[in-house]
């Protein structure tokens, strides 16, 4: 599988935390020249495929195996193989997760005043477990540094051919009878298209014993849904753009400052945020970097009282978000969801959402 570089990984980590998922451009904002929602110039001819799957998230800790372990109590995450330097764990019906060890993180930067870190409504965090402030950030001790995406049609040869063909200089990355080729966007951010092998063979029990004592009991809870990844780019247009032509993820709204994008008709949606290129004093960064700030999972039963209690009963903070559309008991309130920490200091959202509650607009 890719392992990325330590640069890389390093890099994501230094990112500035983003506001909110609502985006910059909402009330006297909206329709100014810095939050311009004109399209851009796509970045190649679309390839006509489309995402029909999750076939893993890739992701590298300080301490892999106590990670996993947290998955596996909180979110019924099963373990499928360990092999002393990473885990390959089933994120439910979602898709698969490997988490590798040997993550070091950098500093923490500082936090700047009045930086709530949001996640997708005024009441996430993208950080570490605090909830806004100044002062220096909890150091976050892993990273979530590629996806690969299942695709049809598949035909590797020309897979291949049209990555090439769009310059996108795929590397083969062979498991067996799975099959993916990873190749960079916009921002260098690894992303792996692959045949259905492994989105199908996630389906199968896993039934690997872990070697690290859960750190807690277990919630039984189901995880069913990839709700959402919240995902900063330098160019928030022209990566979702590219990832439009690329394996056919849909935009649903231009916002100025955001595009939410739905993934495919059996998974969720991915806020793209970041650099507007049209405003007029857009000057992106160099090097330029993306990373996945938090990911959001729909579980099967949610309910907000359960959900809190299950969590503040296991020490674990639960941080309200509803997408700012109210109280998370309003009836109401379509989208309900809770932000916690895992214990390498990575943002995780636990939401209501399925296929038929998609998106909060």
């Amino acid at each position: 599988m890719f392992r990325p570089t330590t640069t890389l990984a390093l890099a994501a980590l230094l990112l500035p935390a983003v506001a909110s998922a609502q985006g910059r451009c909402g009330g006297d904002r909206a329709g100014t020249p810095a939050c311009d929602t004109s399209a851009i110039k796509a970045p190649f001819a679309s390839t006509g495929w489309k995402t029909i799957g999750l076939d893993h998230f890739s992701i590298q800790a300080t301490d892999y195996k106590k990670e996993a372990a947290y998955y596996m109590a909180l979110m019924s995450w099963t373990l499928r193989s360990d092999d002393g330097t990473q885990a390959v764990l089933d994120a439910g019906t979602v898709g698969q997760v490997i988490i590798r060890g040997g993550f070091v993180a950098p500093p923490a930067p500082p936090r700047p005043a009045g930086d709530s870190a949001a996640g997708r409504g005024s009441g996430g965090a993208g950080g570490a477990g605090r909830a806004g402030g100044g002062g220096a950030r909890a150091p976050r001790k892993t990273v979530w540094d590629g996806f690969y995406w299942a695709i049809a049609p598949w035909d590797a040869k020309k897979v291949e051919a049209e990555l090439a063909k769009r310059g996108l200089s795929p590397v083969a990355q062979n498991d067996g009878a799975s099959q993916c080729f990873v190749v960079k966007d916009p921002d260098g951010f690894p992303v792996g298209v692959c045949n259905d092998v492994r989105f199908k063979a996630h389906k199968k029990a896993a039934t690997v014993a872990s070697t690290v004592p859960a750190p807690f009991e277990s919630t039984g809870w189901k995880t069913t849904w990839l709700d959402h990844i919240s995902f900063q780019a330098t160019n928030y247009k022209e990566s979702a753009a590219f990832y439009q032509n690329l394996i056919g993820w849909k935009p649903t709204g231009d916002e100025g400052s955001q595009n939410e994008v739905e993934i495919g008709d059996d998974v969720g949606n991915i806020i793209i945020r970041g650099g507007n290129p049209l405003a007029p004093n857009y000057a992106p960064p160099s090097p330029r970097r993306a990373q996945m700030d938090h990911v959001s999972f729909g579980i099967a039963g949610f309910e907000p009282d359960a959900v809190k209690g299950e969590l503040t009963k296991r020490g674990l903070n639960a941080r309200e978000d509803t997408g700012g559309r109210g109280d998370i008991h309003d009836p109401k309130v379509n989208y309900k969801s809770y932000h916690t920490t895992t214990p390498d200091g990575y943002d995780l959202q636990i939401s209501n959402a399925n296929k038929g509650t998609r998106t909060v607009r």
